[in-house]
């Protein structure tokens, strides 16, 4: 057993399953840290970095020459594996004869599986960030030594490329930082490790700048609205039995926004005065603030801060009124619908005992995606209506029925060319 084998390699037999059983060790060191630093949380590493830890320092060093890391790994893993199925090939060949190429493959296959493969990348996408912890440093000066060998390679690979008209120098991330965020929480939803609140939260709080005040803004023909041509006693009653705090103020057609009445003014004003038939309506309105359609969320939360108020009218490139929007309705696109006291419980979405939906045609899309966790989409339209006519090119009758991104439309109702009323049904999966 201690003879020297007739083989291409004038090696001891323990020596041979000594080198390939350190060949086996370190395939299985290159790919289990491939894995763990592909897969390691790159806000844990960043975190730890600024408490102080050098070792996700080099994690996040490591990470930033992502290329040169990957291709350092897959050099050590291809020279290991290549060692040790050489070795044992020659080994097996002078024990066995010509058989002993078949053992060999069919041996270094079963050991790179399992040992080499399988086991160190289950124990690295199960412990991701703690085994890219352990393995930074001496991973580090893999790439290092093989720093000016990967260069070459690179040099190679960009170069064929070339040749056959692939330019790797343009390339870009399929997805933007917001859209990695918003996968990952989804992600972590699926996976039971993030509530769905928490996840539509997250979501709307990033859609904020891809949202504009158009989108949620409460439609002109749904705005409450108080006349100023009103009598005084009559306009006192109107507030007091509207729902809201500020009221937008019309003269002589409802188009006209003369100003924002707040009910708060106008109760200082009616104690003031004594007598409901005393008050100066033009004296207590509030000059009204005009936003343009297309500003987005994000500027209108940042503009509502400025100015310490949360009440704006929204108009078109003409100054026609379109509608309202408040700060409620841009925090509602983060936190979900907010009710208190005075609201009017309707949200036009009924359940339906088969998990459809009977809707109003002016239900926003988003709002029917959070109440039923659903995926319409909402690119090319705001409400349900819309999503309707726009992809049935047409404005249908009632009883018409559409299939379309996985769901069954019917029109219940019309008025004149508005659809009031659908029933939204998923179909069943193929």
């Amino acid at each position: 057993m201690h003879e020297a084998i007739g083989a291409p390699f004038s090696v001891n037999v323990w020596e041979a399953v000594g080198v390939v059983f350190v060949c086996v060790l370190l395939s299985a060191f290159f790919a289990g840290s491939e894995t763990a630093l592909t897969a390691a949380s790159r806000a844990r590493m960043h975190a730890l970095e600024k408490s102080g830890d050098a070792r996700a320092a080099t994690v996040n060093r490591l990470l930033q020459s992502r290329d040169r890391f990957i291709g350092a790994m897959l050099l050590g893993n291809t020279l290991v594996n290549i060692a040790s199925s050489a070795v044992a090939t020659s080994l097996l060949v002078a024990v066995a004869g010509e058989r002993g190429a078949i053992y060999a493959t069919i041996l270094m296959t079963m050991l790179l599986l399992v040992f080499a493969e399988v086991m160190p990348k289950t124990v690295a996408i199960t412990f991701p960030d703690r085994v890219s912890l352990a393995v930074a440093r001496i991973v580090a000066l893999f790439v290092a030594a093989f720093g000016p060998l990967l260069v070459a390679v690179e040099a190679i690979v960009h170069g064929v490329l070339r040749l056959f008209g692939v330019d790797t120098r343009g390339a870009h991330p399929l997805l933007a930082g917001r859209e990695e965020l918003k996968s990952a929480v989804d992600l972590l939803h699926q996976e039971g490790g993030v509530e769905r609140s928490d996840r539509d939260m997250f979501g709307g709080l990033l859609d904020l700048r891809d949202l504009s005040v158009c989108d949620v803004m409460v439609h002109r023909t749904k705005m409450a609205a108080i006349s100023a041509d009103l009598p005084p006693r009559d306009l006192v009653r109107d507030v007091l039995a509207s729902p809201y705090t500020r009221l937008p103020v019309w003269r002589g057609e409802p188009e006209n926004i003369v100003g924002v009445l707040h009910a708060k003014d106008l109760l200082r004003a009616l104690d003031a005065a004594g007598d409901p038939d005393k008050i100066r309506i033009d004296d207590i309105v509030l000059d009204a603030w005009f936003v343009p359609e297309t500003t987005t969320l994000r500027d209108q939360l940042q503009a509502f801060r400025r100015r310490k108020t949360h009440f704006a009218l929204v108009v078109d490139e003409y100054g026609v009124v379109l509608g309202l929007v408040t700060l409620e309705d841009i925090l509602e696109e983060i936190v979900g619908e907010i009710s208190d006291e005075h609201d009017v419980a309707v949200q036009g979405v009924r359940v339906m005992q088969d998990g459809g939906v009977a809707v109003d045609g002016a239900v926003p899309i988003r709002d029917l995606n959070r109440v039923m966790d659903w995926r319409l989409p909402d690119e090319e339209a705001t409400t349900v209506a819309g999503l309707v006519i726009h992809e049935a090119q047409m404005i249908p009758e009632p009883g018409q029925v559409f299939t379309f991104h996985g769901f069954r439309f019917e029109v219940l109702r019309k008025t004149r060319n508005r659809i009031t009323s659908l029933r939204v049904s998923p179909l069943p999966p193929v």
